[in-house]
Parts: C-alpha cells; structure tokens; sequence
C-alpha cells in the first residue's frame, strides 16, 4: 500500500469535460494496474498453495466437510482397556495390595506434584482469559460465515446442564458448613461471621471461575480442530500443528487419547461414587436400615443396568430426555430450599458471599504447602482433589460444550463457558450452603460437627415444612446423574477410542460403563469407612499425567491460533496499514488515501509471514478416506 494523491474537485463553473478526463485516467489507472497484477514479478503464483488459495483467504473447514473412515482404534481401546480391567480385577483379588499402592502414589504426588496443580489452575484460568479478550478472540469456532448452532438461551441452558450434577446435592450443603465449623488453616476463627464468609468463598473458589477454566481450555480446543480445522474430535487433534501430523495421529497422539480415557474414567467414576454414598444415604433415612458396603456396591450395579438401558437406547432418547429432568428436578429441590428455608438470610447472604470471593482470590490463589503441613493437608483434601477431579472431567465436559458451540467465537466460547456457569452455580451454592449454616448456628436438631457429607442434605430436607417427600425425589435426582453421567462419560470414551467417530460404536460405549462402575466400586471399597477419601486419592493420582497433557495443550492451542486464516489477515491489516501511514504522511502529509498495489519481495503487508509454509498451508489440503490428497474448490465448495 502506498500514499496517493487524490484528483482536484473542479471550480465551479469548470468544463465538465474534466470530470470525463479524470474519469478516464482513474479507469486508466485500474487497468494498468489489473494489467500489472497479472505481469507483474512480485505476484506469488497461486499454484504455491493447496487448492490454488492463499492460505488466509481460507474460510476454515468444517469435521462434516472431511472425508473419513472411522474404525476402532485397537492400541487405545485395547490397551486402555486391559489396563483398566486389570486395576479392576487387581482390586477384587487383594484390595489390601492396591490400596497401599494408591496411598504410596498419593502422598508422593501430593508432596511432590502438589504444586503443579495450583499452578495449572491458575495458569489456565489466566490463559483463557489473555486469549479470549485477544485479537484471537474474534476467530470463529467454524467457518467464516457460519452462524451459531444454538441461540443464546439453548446455548446457556446446556451450559447449566453441564453445570448442574452430584455437587450442588452433595457438595453444596455439606463443603461450606465443612469450612465453617472447621475453616482452612491460618484463615479465620471457627463459627464465627467472618467463616461464614470465608467458607463461601473457598467453596466458590473450588467450583467456579478455575473449574470452567479448564472446561473452556479443552472445549475451545477441541471444537476448533474440530470446526474450523476440519480435524477429528480427539484430544491429539490438537497436537498436529506442534508436532506434526505423523506423531499426533501416531503413538504419542494415542497416549494422549488413552490419557484422557484413563482421567475420564476415574474423575467419572470418582462422581458415581459419591452419587452412590448419597443415594445409600437417603436409603437410611427412608428406611431407618443401615447402609453397608454390600448395599451400596448393590446400588451401583442396579444403576448400571439403568445406564445399560440409556446407552442401548440412543443419545437422543436417553441422555437427553434424562438430562432435561435432571436439571428440572434440580433446580427444583434449590428452589424449595430457598423459599422454604432461611431466605431473608440468604438473600444478603448471596451478594456478600460473592463479593469476599472475588475480594479473596489472590489470597486463596496463593496458599499452598510453603504455608505449613496443616495447609498441605488441607490442599489434598480439598483444593487439590477438586484441581485434579476438574483436570479428569475436562475431556468428558470438555468435549460435550464442543459439541454445542459451533459458529460462536473463541471470546464469546472461553468467555461464556468460563463466567456464565460459574455465576449459576455460585447462586445454587450459596442457598444450599448458606442453608446448612443458618441451620447449624441455629442449633437445629440433627446439625453437628461430626455429620458426614451425605447426610447434610438429608438433615436439611428434614428441618423444611410440608417437603416430607422431598428425599424420594433426591434420590431419584441422584439416580438419574448416575446414569446420565455413566451414559455421557461413556460416549466420550466410546469417541476417543473410535478415532473420533461422534457415534462410536454401542459396544464400546457400554464396555467403558461397566468398567467404570467396576472402578467406582474398587474406589469405594479401597476407602472402608472413609470412602469418600479413597475416591479423592485416586483421581489426585490418576490426573497427574492429564495435567501435564493440559501443559502442552496450551502451547499447541496458541500456535494453532497464530497460524489461522483469521490471524493472518489481522497481522497483514497491521503491516500495510502501518507502512501505508508512514509513506502517505511523508510524502503527501494530510492529503493522502490507501491503494493496493504491488510491492518488491518483503516489503510489503506480509513480509513477517512466509504464507508457503507448511503450518500455514498444509492443514487445509483436503483428503480422501484413506489420506491421500483430492482436489477441491472453495468458491464452489466441490
């Protein structure tokens, strides 16, 4: 681009003949300079690229686009699976064997390892953020012209959906009265107004902005491999700019894959788990009979038969029409605990609790083990098992808001995925949390210090007027999680080990949920009496290595992004229009306007980028099934 200047306005009165004189010298001028675009030497021939198109003329290309042959993929399935049955049958034999094995490996991650998870919290949640309200922002999860698949609204619904599970039942009553009884080490004095605060904020600090960080890293990710890179929905897909097609649809990009199995399948089972002692739980109180060990594995396999029947009966008859009751219910039972429980309470008590949160994030970000042996035992009983049990979710959660985001851009993607849920479920927590406080300082009967997890829940429902039948529904609720979960984690694992195939095959979608129901009962059975400790040590141990895959996701990501057709046009808009500017003020001053012309090899919009570059070009080469290159037009779309 280059300053030009442009034709005198004719006086007033003048020949209109000068209108036609300038008129002709400007269509002059424009077929000359057509003229010399086609002779001219600096013109790179098109025939450089795939397809005959200027890699950022690319609009992107869609999975759907792609031709593929999906089959099994014996190493990730096989492997994976005889790994997993093995741990299985393995715990059946010596429970004894695994479970000091499980608690070797977990106090050597913790003291080693431990800080690795509460930077990779922060470092993702930072991460996210930077890229969404970068210029990357504006790249779209599709292609250029494609719209969102959803609205707003259905949008934000399933967002919620994904939101909304065992920890607003489980978690939301039980962890801030937890807190406030017995608050973080060097923090505040128990039972006092200031813990009420503070054990609101450690818990939205757990499950909020950091959580679905990581949700919106592998998510994003993923459906823009996906949608805008026409790649298959696999975790390696992401690999292929950094390392390569070769390795990330290789052996490293299969340990990628087995890798988010393996953290699929404990964090999941981790959550069946606890739907299990929660269920158990409503048991006894219904029934006034003491849940054993027996009872609650008896739980688990007759929950296993509901996901059997989900899984036989499709994706659209049973996840779905499961989930749409769930998240009804749910919000139901949050609903008649706040009008029926202390709601003028909660009511100051919502923004308060949200403000000391956002007021105490650097402070909370920065505890760790430096801060004594009582912090460190805190850190791995709470903070870093929820890292951990976040890491081992993202692929499953990961995966599903992929699915449900295509056309909408990477800022409103990262953005929307990391506050919108958040801020949902910073308002269920705080009812339910904020219940079970008010009811314990009010002395009510059934509160007390020593009360375990699941049976906060039930002591609540039991203080509420005219709600007697409230604890069938809960565990309906619980039941329908369960297989939901089971159902979704499982089609998850089904497409990481079909090559991605998003309707992988019937018989490995309910092979990995009844591994994974064999593994929450091993999880259960390894923690005795303290079950709930045993499901924590193992998703701590069995994240490590997703953790570091997190890592390196990101410095893939980034490289994919700066290499996008969106990008480059952003950086050349930058150039010319920086060396327009500073030819046109000097060599016309005020009076001057852009026009695109040629340039020498260089100097011009794109002399920072080599355009024939295999990381510019190579991805957009179309293929057939088996690999090979296939013409392909873009102006047609044939």
């Amino acid at each position: 681009m280059t300053g030009e200047q442009p034709p005198q306005e004719p006086q007033r009165g003048a020949p209109s003949t000068e209108n036609g004189r300038a008129s002709t010298r400007r269509s002059g001028v424009r077929r000359a300079g057509a003229a010399l675009e086609r002779i001219s030497p600096y013109r790179r021939p098109r025939k450089d690229y795939p397809h005959d198109i200027h890699p950022a003329l690319v609009p992107g290309i869609s999975i759907d686009e792609q031709r593929r042959r999906y089959r099994l993929d014996t190493f990730v399935f096989v492997l994976g699976g005889a790994l997993t049955i093995a741990f299985i049958i393995w715990g059946a034999v010596s429970l004894e064997s695994v479970d000091a094995l499980t608690s070797s490996a977990f106090d050597w991650t913790m003291e080693h390892a431990g800080w690795l998870f509460n930077v990779l919290a922060m470092v993702v949640l930072t991460f996210v953020l930077v890229v969404a309200l970068s210029p990357y922002g504006r790249i779209r999860l599709g292609r250029d012209d494609e719209k969102p698949e959803y609205s707003n609204f259905a949008w934000v619904a399933m967002l919620f959906a994904a939101g909304i599970g065992i920890g607003v039942l489980f978690f939301g009553p039980s962890e801030p009265l937890t807190y406030f009884h017995t608050p973080p080490p060097n923090t505040v004095e128990a039972e006092t107004v200031e813990a009420i605060h503070m054990s609101m904020a450690q818990t939205y600090y757990h499950w909020g902005f950091h959580a679905w960080a990581m949700y919106a890293l592998v998510g994003g990710a993923v459906a823009y491999a996906a949608y805008r890179r026409g790649r298959v929905f696999l975790m390696s897909s992401i690999f292929e700019t950094l390392f390569g097609k070769r390795h990330s649809e290789g052996l490293a990009g299969k340990l990628v894959d087995m890798f988010a199995i393996v953290a699929t399948l404990f964090g999941t089972a981790a959550a069946l788990g606890i739907a299990a002692l929660q269920i158990g739980q409503g048991v006894t109180v219904v029934t006034d009979v003491e849940v054993t060990e027996v009872i609650t594995v008896g739980i688990i396999a007759v929950l296993t038969c509901g996901f059997i029947i989900s899984a036989v009966s499709g994706v659209s008859r049973g996840i779905r029409y499961l989930s749409s009751i769930n998240i009804v219910l749910t919000i139901g039972i949050v609903s008649l605990v706040f009008f029926l429980g202390p709601t003028l309470f909660l009511l100051n008590l919502l923004p308060s609790a949200l403000m000391e949160y956002l007021g105490s994030l650097f402070e909370l970000m920065g505890r760790s083990a430096s801060w004594g042996g009582e912090t460190l035992d805190f850190q791995s009983t709470w903070t870093v098992f929820y890292w951990a049990w976040w890491i081992s979710w993202s692929p499953f959660v990961g995966l599903f808001i992929a699915r449900i985001s295509r056309g909408r851009t990477l800022r409103q993607f990262l953005l929307g995925v990391t506050l919108i849920p958040s801020s949902l479920l910073f308002v269920a927590y705080g009812i339910m949390g904020g219940t079970s406080i008010f009811m314990y300082r009010e002395g009510l009967p059934g509160f007390s210090d020593e009360m375990a997890p699941p049976e906060v829940l039930f002591t609540i429902i039991e203080q509420l007027p005219y709600v007697q039948w409230l604890p069938f529904v809960v565990m309906g609720v619980l039941a329908i999680f369960f297989i939901t979960s089971a159902d979704s984690a499982s089609v998850v694992m089904g497409i990481l080990s079909n090559q991605g195939d998003q309707n992988p095959r019937k018989f490995t979608v309910i092979f990995w949920g009844l591994v994974m129901a064999g593994v929450a009962t091993i999880m259960l059975l390894i923690g005795g009496e303290t079950a709930l400790q045993g499901l924590q040590n193992l998703v701590i141990v069995t994240a490590l290595p997703f953790a570091l895959v997190l890592l390196v996701l990101m410095v893939g990501f980034v490289r994919e992004l700066g290499t996008d057709p969106q990008s480059m046009r952003t950086q050349y808009a930058q150039q010319a229009l920086s060396n327009a500017v500073l030819d046109g003020v000097d060599r016309y001053g005020d009076d001057w306007q852009l026009q695109v012309i040629p340039s020498r090899p260089g100097e011009g919009a794109g002399k920072i980028i080599d355009s024939t570059a295999a990381e510019y070009t190579e991805w957009y080469q179309r293929t057939d099934e088996d690999g090979n290159p296939v013409g392909y037009d873009f102006e047609t779309g044939t």
